[in-house]
Order: C-alpha cells, then sequence, then structure tokens
C-alpha cells in the first residue's frame, strides 16, 4: 500500500509541475507575433506648426541625432530643362529644433522628394523629383548629400551622390532609405508595388507587394508615392491608408502585421496621397494643412517597438 500511494503522489506531483511550467514553455516556444506591437490607436508625440509658406508643397522630414534638429523639404518648382537660368530649384528646406520650434532654412536647389539621414555617411541626404528619369531627363536630378553647419543649420551647398536612376521606377516616389542593408525602398503609383534599389543597379533588385487587401484598403485609398522604412524588425514598412485615415505597417515580405488608427479630428485632404508624409526618430509623420497658418506636421507612435 505505502509503494502504490508513493507511486499515485509522483504522478500528482509531476502533473502539478507539468500546469505550472507548461504555459512558459509555449510562451518560450511560440513564434514571435510583431502585430500586438502596433499601437491600435497612434499616439500623438511631436506637432510641427509650420512657420513659414512651403515653397510649393510640403514633403518628407529627417532627423539628425547629433543636432537634436528635425528637417523639413519643400518639393516642387523643378528647373525647366534646357533652360540653364533657373537650373536651381528655388525649394526650401526648413530646420527645426526637436521640440517643433522653427530655427533657420536653406535653399539648396533640388526639386526634394526625399530627405532621411544616412547613418553610414553621418549625411542629410535628398532624393529629387525624376530621380528615375522617368519623365525626361532635367537638371539637379539625383541623390545628393546637404551639407551642414557645426550647430545643425543647412547650408545652400551640396555634393552629387548619385546621378538618375531608372531602378526607382516613377518619376514621383519618395523612396525610404534601409541604411543597414542599403537598400531604398520605392514605392510605385497607383499600385501595392515597392521596388527595392540599390544604387549600384541600373535595374531594381526586387519587389514587394503589400497585402492590401487584408487592411481593408485598395490601391486608390493609400499614399501614392511614399512607403516609409521604420527600421523595426518584422514592421518595416509603414504606409498612409488616406481615405480609412490609418497608417498600414507591413513586413519585409508584404504581409500586413497591425494597423494604427489615426484621430478621427485629422482631416487629411487630397495632397496627403502624393506629399507630407515622412518617417523620422521614430515617428510617422502627416502633413495637417487645415490646421495653423500654413499648416502642422504630426509626428505619431505607431508601435511599442518604436525607439
Amino acid at each position: 500500500m505505502s509503494s502504490v500511494s508513493n507511486d499515485e503522489n509522483k504522478k500528482v506531483d509531476a502533473m502539478r509541475l507539468m500546469r505550472t511550467v507548461l504555459p512558459f514553455v509555449l510562451l518560450l516556444t511560440a513564434p514571435f507575433s510583431t502585430q500586438a506591437q502596433v499601437i491600435a490607436e497612434a499616439q500623438t508625440l511631436l506637432t510641427i506648426p509650420l512657420a513659414a509658406k512651403p515653397t510649393s508643397r510640403p514633403m518628407t522630414v529627417a532627423f539628425v541625432p547629433a543636432h537634436q534638429r528635425y528637417y523639413i523639404a519643400d518639393g516642387g518648382l523643378a528647373p525647366i530643362p534646357g533652360d540653364m537660368e533657373i537650373a536651381n530649384s528655388k525649394s526650401k528646406i526648413h530646420v527645426y529644433s526637436a521640440d517643433g520650434k522653427y530655427l533657420s532654412f536653406a535653399q539648396p536647389g533640388y526639386d526634394n522628394r526625399s530627405l532621411y539621414y544616412n547613418t553610414n555617411t553621418y549625411q542629410l541626404e535628398t532624393i529629387t523629383y525624376n530621380v528615375s528619369s522617368g519623365a525626361g531627363f532635367t537638371p539637379n536630378t539625383g541623390v545628393f548629400s546637404l551639407e551642414l553647419t557645426e550647430t545643425g543649420d543647412l547650408k545652400n551647398t551640396s555634393q552629387d551622390i548619385y546621378g538618375f536612376n531608372p531602378a526607382f521606377g516613377d518619376a514621383a516616389t519618395i523612396p525610404s532609405y534601409n541604411a543597414e542593408a542599403k537598400v531604398y525602398y520605392a514605392k510605385q503609383e497607383r499600385s501595392n508595388l515597392v521596388w527595392l534599389v540599390d544604387l549600384k543597379q541600373r535595374e531594381k533588385i526586387g519587389e514587394i507587394a503589400l497585402d492590401l487587401k487584408a487592411a481593408g484598403a485598395q490601391t486608390d485609398d493609400i499614399s501614392d508615392h511614399y512607403v516609409a522604412y521604420t527600421g523595426i524588425k518584422g514592421e518595416e514598412l509603414a504606409l498612409l491608408d488616406v481615405d480609412h485615415k490609418a497608417v498600414l505597417v507591413f513586413n519585409l515580405a508584404g504581409k500586413l502585421v497591425g494597423k494604427s488608427a489615426l484621430p478621427h479630428t485629422l482631416k487629411l485632404r487630397a495632397q496627403n496621397h502624393f506629399n507630407g508624409l515622412g518617417y523620422a526618430n521614430g515617428l510617422f509623420f502627416v502633413y495637417h494643412e487645415p490646421e495653423g497658418e500654413f499648416g502642422t506636421y504630426y509626428g505619431f507612435k505607431i508601435s511599442d517597438l518604436a525607439q
């Protein structure tokens, strides 16, 4: 009787141990999911009221950590082919403090589309309209580095990085940059396609088809030319759904991993399909034209994993 009782006690203890340990084992061995990290309702962490009228249309946003400053590029006013007297665009780039206060501006002479900080070169860089020469060659077209003063103000001078490259596809694309992989992500207009670009190659090196259907969106609902690279593993690409007021987050396979709703009071307009977007310092930026004298950029946190 004693030996049988001991055996039964051991079985009971083993079952108790399994009930205690099993949940932790399942948690450790379960496949990692990023969907829970995407914030269901985007959090407004920063607003940048524009203190100067955009030269044409406000485009993208960059952040330089060393100077703790934001840079907002205007686009438009491209030079006219063949007219060397106006070979430089009149578009400006505006400088703001880390808390959104206006500091200064410069006029490097580019029809800016994409502005970003390259952590490989430690430079602020711009990609112009028609980088692919999809609409014919124009002066000052390509990828350029912008020169900063020691305090972080912009100079009117710059350096060539690369000329036009057909691998970018659409003339109006606003590419984002993955410094770790040295790859650009160029959203193609009127589609769910994102082209992967290596500056050393004259053709795209890959293509990502974003699963818009899973998000309940169509190509005419979303921003036409811009997809952000977030740097967050499993949540690499972020896209504005203008019609549904949300940021859609995808992985590099194009799979939807989450959706972050924007405030219902945000009045997005037609131009949000084409410009007024950016991703910098862990924030997804959206231009809100009706607010303030010249409009306001909202910086949203869309993921708990954002730094």
